[in-house]
């Protein structure tokens, strides 16, 4: 099974099944490969919950051609960075000139060759996963090494489309180390910084589902999203994270709450909808979060938007 989820996946697409059983023949030593005889298929295809990596596509096609495929999987937040690889017999410098222009990244005329097919399929796939990981860098907070604000404010935004689209709840967290200027002016940047990964790593650890997700929101700040979750569900996971922040015992004597550093944290939940706006529920979570620290702070404020 490992064997498996390590390969890659390439998506040819054909409408000749004689080319598709070549290059799958060809490509499935390496890869896991996907096939589609039309524009359309290929689309739901890039677009599913288990994307290719990389795209074969032939121009020539009935219904919607390969340029027009192209140019829709661009448009696309979900496979615009998914490297196209025309293969097709159109081969004038003008046909190359617009597949490129399309955003495709390279353009194979046939016949082809399927050993030159394998290398520039090899290369393109090579620079795929240094271009994935150089994103998933540009998405990772320096010092805490979990997701960053950048992050949340892009998954929010899927999360809360694919919410409304399904007419399912979804929720927001807010924490706030308490009183950590106090022990940041009081212990020292290097204990402050220590105290942040620890609380993140904290809050990382309390995730039991693959969907919840948490990032450190700015300063002491952090945030989490818990998709396809009650208001209820949401408070139980925030009253976890906070105990498991106490739990963890790190000194700090000039905390107005406890002698340890303790966790204030505003929820909010809501099935989104086209009235609404994931900025509103983000508002409704940090209105949430005041609530909880005027009430004392260590512990858990939750609303409903």
């Amino acid at each position: 099974m490992s064997s498996l989820i390590s390969k890659t996946t390439v998506l040819v697409v054909d409408d000749e099944p004689i080319n598709i059983k070549l290059l799958a023949q060809a490509l499935s030593p390496k890869h896991r490969v996907k096939t589609a005889t039309n524009g359309e298929k290929a689309l739901q295809i890039a677009i599913s919950d288990d994307p290719p990596d990389l795209i074969l596509l032939d121009v020539q096609m009935p219904d919607l051609d390969g340029y027009e495929v192209c140019r829709l999987l661009k448009q696309d937040a979900r496979s615009k960075n998914t490297p196209v690889v025309f293969i097709t017999g159109k081969n004038s410098s003008e046909d190359e000139a617009h597949g490129l222009e399309l955003g495709a990244v390279d353009y194979i005329t046939k016949p082809f060759s399927l050993p030159i097919v394998l290398a520039r399929v090899k290369n393109h796939v090579a620079l795929k996963k240094k271009n994935d990981l150089l994103e998933q860098l540009v998405f990772i907070d320096g010092l805490t090494e979990i997701p960053n604000r950048r992050r949340f404010d892009e998954l929010l935004e899927s999360e809360w489309l694919r919410a409304r689209r399904n007419s399912t709840p979804m929720a927001i967290l807010i924490m706030d180390i308490d009183c950590f200027k106090l022990f940041n002016d009081n212990y020292g940047h290097t204990e402050g910084d220590d105290c942040l990964r620890a609380t993140a790593a904290a809050l990382a650890n309390t995730l039991r589902r693959p969907a919840d997700f948490v990032a450190r929101y700015g300063g002491e700040e952090f945030v989490a999203i818990v998709p396809e979750a009650t208001e209820e569900a949401a408070v139980s996971l925030a009253e976890k994270m906070r105990a498991a922040v106490e739990s963890m015992g790190v000194p700090h004597a000039y905390s107005e709450v406890a002698d340890v550093v303790t966790l204030s944290i505003g929820v909010a939940g809501t099935i989104p909808s086209m009235e609404r706006t994931p900025e509103q529920l983000l508002q409704a979570a940090d209105e949430a979060l005041y609530k909880a620290k005027q009430a004392g702070r260590n512990r858990v404020f939750s609303t409903h938007l």
